[in-house]
């Protein structure tokens, strides 16, 4: 069924410029974009029924491409410590509470709900090593009808015994949760976790890559955020020439998609290992600058061809909303340029873009309004923020640095307008 939506549309086909159609029409068939025109006629939809949005900006939805939905409780916690510290006082005892479903039950439906508040309709997710915790999760996702790649974290050592299971209980659990969820174009899938090379034993990598390959499942997992881990990778795989190399070894690393979170210090054979393979970056600007991890070298992947995206990062990050993190990553992105002229800035358009369509892409065609996309879309008012003479560009620049969830009032996942989750 074809439905027509009026609204001032915006969108970044390129990194380098929007698409701006002022009171323009976008053609939404079976949840997929069927075309975007500045009149009516040229959609060849004379007739058809329009859902007119008036004076709102029509804009497509975020996707976080790292968080940690175990980690919600902890947000805006422990900022005063670096990685490793911050994992073994804070993170790891909040992740052990997980084996209970009714403390997860209680805190993923705030967590789905939150990501529902601030437009975000596709995540990477982790959960936590829980099979039934995890599977809840991926439930409460469907029931919200919103896009997630969640994965059940894989570890057996350096950490708690609460968060220890053995290679057997991983593959077991994990397969019990593709059984249930692997539908080719489920919006809810599986994503195998290995949580880091130290957390893994080479076992564990071993039986997280045959997972990846066997089932043709994506990974994601963390690269190069801090020179304690880096040193650590290097002692415990000595035979691996860096980081990335080390997942390489196991299969989990662009052997399927993959997203490697931060690469704060990705540079040199990893950086063209990364590139070649395709491994997507997810760039967690406020989770670098909380944890004193450093500035990743957005531009350089960017002119590297390497795919990027952003991420929250909670709770290393303070804040699930997308949005702010395009402020920061511009912000960021200004620093590095203060140490190097050589490294531009990111404009607008281009942090635009890594939230949207650069993200996207690791959903699918997911991100822009092309004809092809999935609709996936946020409604924005932006009637309080005192518009008066602005250009609908400026209008969207004063959203990403002003706004909040309060201005959105329409959220489109694959094309369906989803209410407020009742979890």
């Amino acid at each position: 069924m074809r439905k027509v939506y009026k609204a001032h549309i915006l969108f970044t086909p390129e990194r380098s410029r929007f698409e701006v159609l002022e009171n323009g029409y976008i053609a939404v068939e079976d949840g997929v974009v069927a075309g975007v025109a500045a009149n009516l006629s040229s959609l060849g939809c004379e007739g058809a029924e329009v859902t007119d949005f008036g004076d709102c900006l029509l804009i497509p939805a975020m996707n976080d491409m790292h968080v940690h939905a175990s980690q919600y409780r902890n947000q805006g916690i422990a900022m005063d410590l670096e990685l490793l510290p911050w994992l073994e006082n804070y993170t790891f005892p909040e992740e052990m509470k997980y084996t209970d479903e009714a403390y997860a039950r209680r805190m993923y439906s705030r967590f789905v709900r939150d990501l529902w508040r601030f437009g975000t309709m596709r995540a990477c997710v982790f959960a936590t090593v829980h099979t039934e915790s995890t599977r809840l999760l991926m439930h409460l996702f469907q029931e919200a009808g919103m896009g997630a790649l969640v994965g059940k974290v894989a570890m057996n050592r350096n950490c708690p015994d609460g968060l220890i299971e053995s290679v057997d209980e991983m593959v077991s659990g994990t397969e019990a949760l593709i059984s249930e969820f692997n539908s080719p174009d489920g919006l809810v899938r599986p994503i195998i976790t290995p949580r880091f090379v130290p957390s893994c034993t080479p076992d564990m990598l071993k039986a997280c890559g045959e997972l990846a390959a066997q089932y043709g499942l994506p990974v994601q997992s963390h690269l190069s955020e801090n020179t304690s881990e880096i040193a650590w990778v290097q002692s415990l795989e000595k035979e691996s020439t860096s980081y990335g190399d080390a997942y390489d070894r196991y299969g989990l690393f662009g052997q399927t998609p993959t997203v490697m979170a931060h690469c704060v210090w990705t540079a040199g054979e990893e950086l063209e290992l990364m590139k070649r393979r395709g491994v997507m970056v997810a760039h967690c600007p406020t989770s670098n600058l909380n944890i004193a991890s450093g500035l990743a070298p957005i531009r350089t992947f960017i002119e590297e061809d390497v795919p990027v995206g952003l991420g929250s990062d909670i709770s290393g990050g303070h804040d699930l909303n997308i949005f702010r993190m395009m402020v920061f990553a511009i912000q960021v992105s200004k620093a590095v340029y203060q140490r190097d002229h050589s490294k531009p800035f990111l404009t607008l358009s281009e942090a635009f873009w890594l939230a949207t369509k650069s993200a996207g892409r690791f959903f699918g065609r997911v991100g822009s309004f092309e004809h092809g996309y999935e609709f996936d879309a946020l409604v924005i008012d932006d009637s309080d923020l005192n518009h008066d003479n602005y250009s609908l560009l400026q209008r969207l620049e004063r959203y990403v640095y002003l706004g909040d969830d309060r201005q959105i009032i329409h959220r489109f996942c694959r094309g369906c307008d989803l209410p407020e989750p009742l979890l």
